[in-house]
C-alpha cells in the first residue's frame, strides 16, 4: 500500500462513489478501480460493499482506512519538517480559523504573509470555533484561529478583544429597548452573555421580532429599519449610518468578543507555524497603529484593537449603553 493508494482509499470513502472519487482525483474511473481491486487483493479483504447508490466501507475497510489516515497525517509530517530544514520558512501551513474571522479579517492577512513568504502553501478551514478547537486537539491543523475563551495551556496568544455593541438605524434610549422590535441570532457565540446582560437590566423579555441564523443577515435587517440588535463589533466595521454604542455591564465593564490564535507548543519548532504566529500578531499590532481616534470613532465603529490591547476606551466617547443600576 503506497501513497497513491491511500490517497484513492481516503477519496473513496470520503466521496462514497467511485466516479465522484476519480473525478477528485483526476484520474479514470476505470483505473481507480483497477487499483481498488488490488488493493482488495494485497489485503485478501472487500474494503468496499457496492450499493445502487455508490460503495460503503466493509468493517475491513474501517480499519484500513483509519492506517491510511494516519499514513497520509505521518508523511505529511515528515515533508514539513523536512521543509522546516530549508533557511526561510516554506512548505504546507496547515490552519483553521472562525468563519467569522476568516470573513471580515484573514484574507487580507494571508494575502500579505504569502507575498513574504511565497514557498508557503496555505491549507485552510473555516468552521465555527469549536469545531476549530477540535481539529486543533486532534493534531488536523497546526494552528487555530478561534473566537471566544477557549482553555488551551499550550501556545495562546490574543488577537483582538472587540466590544460588544448595541446597533440600530436611528438612535435608541435604553429604557426604550423592550417596546423596539429586536433582531436575534439564536446560533450567536454571544447570545448567551446578551440574554445575562438583558435580565440584569429589564424584567420582561425584549420584543424579539426577527430570528436569522447569521451576522451578515441580521445586519442587513438593521440597515433596512426593521429592527435592533447587539453584535460583536468585527461585523459592524465600516456601516457609518447605523448607530453603535458598547454595551456595558452593571459595574460598567464592557461586554467583549476575544480572538485567539493558537499552537501545540510543540509545532513552533517548524518555521512555517513559527513565522505564522509571530506574523499575525505583528500584523494586529500594526494594524492597531493606524486606528481611529475618540473624535473619529464618533463616526463609525473602531478596528480592533491589538493583540492585548482594547478599542473600548474609544469606543466609550460614543455614549455607552449602561446598566440602568
Amino acid at each position: 500500500m503506497d501513497e497513491k493508494d491511500t490517497a484513492m482509499l481516503i477519496a473513496i470513502a470520503r466521496e462514497k462513489n467511485i466516479t465522484r472519487a476519480s473525478e477528485r482525483l483526476f484520474t479514470a474511473q476505470s483505473a481507480l478501480s483497477y487499483r481498488l481491486r488490488k488493493l482488495e487483493q494485497e489485503f485478501n479483504a472487500q474494503l468496499f460493499l457496492r450499493t445502487p447508490t455508490g460503495v460503503t466501507l466493509t468493517a475491513e475497510g474501517e480499519s484500513v482506512l483509519r492506517y491510511a489516515r494516519e499514513s497520509e497525517k505521518r508523511l505529511q509530517e515528515v515533508k514539513e519538517r523536512i521543509q522546516n530544514l530549508m533557511s526561510a520558512p516554506a512548505g504546507l501551513l496547515r490552519m483553521a480559523a472562525s468563519s467569522v474571522f476568516a470573513y471580515y479579517e484573514l484574507p487580507i492577512i494571508l494575502k500579505k504573509f504569502m507575498g513574504l513568504y511565497p514557498n508557503v502553501e496555505i491549507f485552510l478551514k473555516t468552521s465555527h470555533s469549536r469545531d476549530v478547537y477540535r481539529m486543533l486537539q486532534k493534531d488536523e491543523i497546526s494552528i487555530a484561529i478561534i473566537r471566544g475563551d477557549p482553555v488551551w495551556t499550550e501556545d495562546k496568544r490574543l488577537l483582538a478583544e472587540e466590544p460588544i455593541c448595541l446597533a440600530s438605524a436611528e438612535p435608541l434610549e435604553m429604557k426604550d429597548l423592550p417596546r423596539h422590535p429586536m433582531i436575534v441570532n439564536p446560533r450567536s457565540a454571544v447570545t448567551d452573555m446578551v440574554e445575562a446582560w438583558w435580565r440584569q437590566n429589564f424584567a420582561s423579555p425584549p420584543y424579539v421580532a426577527i430570528e436569522v441564523d447569521n451576522m451578515d443577515i441580521c445586519r442587513q435587517m438593521i440597515l433596512g429599519g426593521l429592527g435592533w440588535s447587539i453584535l460583536p463589533a468585527i461585523g459592524l466595521k465600516g456601516y457609518d449610518s447605523l448607530h453603535v454604542r458598547p454595551v456595558l455591564w452593571t459595574d460598567g465593564q464592557p461586554l467583549v468578543r476575544r480572538t485567539w490564535v493558537m499552537c501545540h507548543s510543540s509545532s513552533l519548532e517548524m518555521k512555517v507555524v513559527r513565522a505564522f504566529m509571530d506574523y499575525i500578531v505583528g500584523f494586529r499590532a500594526g494594524d492597531a497603529a493606524t486606528r481611529m481616534t475618540p473624535a473619529e470613532s464618533h463616526a463609525a465603529v473602531p478596528e480592533q484593537p491589538a493583540a492585548g490591547g482594547s478599542d473600548l476606551g474609544a469606543l466609550r466617547q460614543r455614549g455607552p449603553v449602561r446598566s440602568k443600576r
